[in-house]
This record gives structure tokens, C-alpha cells and sequence, in this order.
């Protein structure tokens, strides 16, 4: 008789076991919520109940957008439902060439490369740029593909606690002279919503030779005057080497990119295997994701508009006696910290029910083990929505007992 061995999935136990308590206590499963009409922007019909959407990363409300519709409808009648292949072979359309240029416009960079996913382009820039015998400096709390590219690419990594420039420094001084470094940032860390001191941290990074890689994905779109993100911001986007964003946040579809101004950056087609083995995004996407990208230059109406709703949800929530992940509003992301699990998941339900949903998110996602609730806020959300959502926290808080 054959031994049946250890099964594979006994590893995911504790966490098979920590969901069905939450299951048993009769609260809804958070992490399996069905959408089966959306609205608009800030609104869909969620487990049966008509619910403002406070837990998309649709920023600028772009996914309603009638003239990036009508682009995706056109692209769609033209060239098809996809490409069925892999940007260096078939994969490679105009669509896929106008989006570059438009990532380009708007950057004012001259290099840009689509990747399928977001996650994809982190992927494949990092493992690629930085190899073998290379270092990565990173901030411990760096989205799950920036952690992902570094495994794949088997360099050195370093990681620093979490927007501390003096422990990034110190990191930066114990690599050998003459090694290659790679420092990886974000703009906005898409968990607190807080904003990275990249100013220091670029000239720092520069100070020791190395090359500098921003994600932008949650900055894009509405931080910096044209919306290039915490980089512009801060005045350094020409000091950066690399700025990785995606099209599912502010840009209102899907997929990812890099653009850069490196003169040998345009050898990544060919060496960047998340790239070369990965079918192309669909025309349709990428004509939505075009038409998207030109109309976000001109946004500054839109921007205005979601700081006005960050400041004042920020300061709601805080005068209601939230505890907050950041004193102030730093993005569009307001993170509401839970005092555990439980009473997370039990706020989070007392919510859904108000008509109000948003993103619990828990360890290991989440960093120093907390729970939060958090909150992505949108351009198309009217002051009167965000007083709205102000008493629906309000009285979901009372009901849990969390003020």
C-alpha cells in the first residue's frame, strides 16, 4: 500500500480554521463578496443591497467614463475580444503602441512598456534589472509583487523599516563598493495610505549609487499637479529611474507599466520574461486605458475635488473617535484601524448592512499585525455620499462598540 504522504494543504490550516470561526459566529464571509450590478463609480449592488463602494482603488472614477467606454467599444469592433499572443510575438497591436505613447505624454519620459498586470510589471522590471550578485534596499512594508520580483530575480535583499531614512541609509552604507543597487519605493503604501519621504530617500539612494524604482500605483492620477504621483510631487520624477504603476486604480481598467528614461531601457522586451511569455492585455483594454490616461491630464478639477473628500472624511472619522493609520490625510486612502480581528470583521458586517462597503484587510497583509477597515475614496463620491458614509460609521461604531 502506498503512503499517502503529507497533504499539501495542511500548511493553510490555521487559517482554514480562523475563517470558519468567523463563518460560525454568523458574520458574512468578508473576503467573498459578490458585486451583481454596478451602479457607477461609487455605487453597485452588493449581496443583494444597493451599496456605496468605499473599498475600490477607483480614484479618479474613471470606469464610467462614456468617451473610455466608447474607446474599449470601438477597439472591440475592430480588433476583436484579443491578441492570443505574447507582445513580441502577435501580441503587439496599435492600441498596445498608443498607450505607450499616451504613458509617455504623460510622464514626459521616453521610454514606456505594458505589461498584463500591474503585479506583473513589478514583477518583471525588479527580477530582471536587479539579478545574481545584486542588492536590493527595500521598505518592509512593500506590496506583495515588489517582494515577489525580488525572489524571482535571486538578489541580495535589504529590507529597511518602514519610511525610516536613517535605517535605509545604514543599509545602504553596509553593501560593497562597486556591487549594483536597486532601491525600491513606493509613492503612497496602499495599506495606511501614507506617503514616503522619497525626496530624502532618492538623494540618499543616489548619494551611494543606486538606481531608484518608484510605485506609483496608488499616487497616479491625483497626487503632483499633473497627476504623476508623489514623485512630481516632491519635485525628483527625473531623478527616478523606473516608476511602475497600474491601469486598475486611478486609470479605472487593468494592466500595468513602467516608464523610464534609461537609454538601454528598450532591451527589457526582449530579456523581461513576465513580458516576453505573457499574452498581451486585450485591444479593448488597452483602448480604454489610452483614452483614460489623456483625459487624466487634464484632471485637475477631479483631483481638487478628491482632496476635498479625503480631508473631510479624515476629519469626520477622527472627530468621531476612530483611530486613524495616518494624523492626516495623506492620500486617498484612509485606513481605519480595528481593535482585533473579530471586532473588524463585526464592523465590517454592521457596515455592509448600513449600505457602506469597504476593504477589511488583516495580517500577514497588514503591517504590525493590525486589522483595518480602509477606505478608498473617489472623485465621483459627492459631499453629500461622504456625510453619509460619516453617519453610517457612526452608528455601525456604536453598534460594535468600537466608539
Amino acid at each position: 500500500m502506498m503512503d499517502q504522504g503529507t497533504d499539501l494543504f495542511s500548511k493553510f490550516d490555521p487559517l482554514i480554521q480562523q475563517r470558519q470561526q468567523l463563518l460560525d459566529a454568523g458574520i458574512e464571509d468578508p473576503f467573498s463578496l459578490v458585486m451583481e450590478k454596478v451602479l457607477s463609480p461609487t455605487r453597485a449592488i452588493c449581496n443583494g443591497r444597493d451599496t456605496i463602494l468605499l473599498g475600490t482603488y477607483n480614484y479618479m472614477g474613471m470606469t464610467f467614463d462614456p468617451d473610455v467606454i466608447d474607446a474599449g467599444k470601438q477597439a472591440l469592433t475592430d480588433f476583436g475580444t484579443g491578441t492570443t499572443g505574447s507582445r513580441v510575438l502577435n501580441g503587439t497591436y496599435q492600441g498596445h503602441k498608443e498607450c505607450e505613447d499616451a504613458l509617455k505624454e504623460f510622464y514626459g519620459m521616453d521610454h514606456a512598456m505594458v505589461f498584463s498586470t500591474g503585479y506583473q510589471a513589478n514583477l518583471g522590471i525588479i527580477s530582471t534589472i536587479a539579478g545574481k550578485g545584486d542588492y536590493i534596499v527595500l521598505d518592509i512594508d512593500s506590496h506583495a509583487s515588489i517582494w515577489d520580483g525580488c525572489a524571482m530575480g535571486k538578489a541580495e535583499i535589504v529590507p529597511f523599516k518602514h519610511n525610516d531614512i536613517e535605517a535605509m541609509e545604514k543599509r545602504l552604507k553596509r553593501i560593497p563598493e562597486g556591487a549594483g543597487i536597486l532601491v525600491v519605493l513606493e509613492g503612497v503604501y496602499s495599506m495606511l495610505g501614507d506617503v514616503a519621504p522619497l525626496k530624502e530617500m532618492v538623494a540618499i539612494a543616489k548619494r551611494y549609487g543606486a538606481m531608484v524604482l518608484v510605485d506609483e500605483a496608488h499616487s497616479m492620477g491625483f497626487i503632483g499637479e499633473n497627476g504623476r504621483g508623489v514623485a512630481e510631487a516632491e519635485g525628483i520624477i527625473n531623478d527616478v529611474d523606473f516608476v511602475i504603476g497600474t491601469f486598475s486604480k486611478s486609470v479605472g481598467t487593468v494592466g500595468g507599466f513602467c516608464v523610464s528614461n534609461h537609454p538601454k531601457f528598450e532591451i527589457m522586451r526582449l530579456v523581461c520574461r513576465p513580458y516576453v511569455f505573457t499574452a498581451s492585455l486585450p485591444p479593448s483594454v488597452v483602448a480604454t486605458a489610452a483614452t483614460s490616461i489623456r483625459k487624466l491630464m487634464h484632471g485637475s478639477n477631479k483631483r481638487a475635488h478628491l482632496w476635498e473628500n479625503s480631508r473631510i472624511l479624515h476629519g469626520g472619522l477622527r472627530n468621531l473617535g476612530f483611530q486613524l493609520g495616518t494624523d492626516t490625510p495623506q492620500s486617498a486612502i484612509i485606513a481605519v484601524i480595528m481593535p482585533d480581528l473579530e471586532r473588524g470583521a463585526m464592523m465590517w458586517e454592521a457596515l455592509l448592512k448600513e449600505g457602506l462597503y469597504v476593504n477589511l484587510a488583516r495580517p500577514p497583509a497588514t503591517p504590525a499585525n493590525m486589522t483595518l477597515l480602509r477606505c478608498s475614496l473617489c472623485a465621483e463620491h459627492s459631499a453629500q455620499e461622504v456625510q453619509t458614509i460619516l453617519g453610517m460609521f457612526e452608528r455601525a461604531g456604536k453598534i460594535v462598540g468600537i466608539i
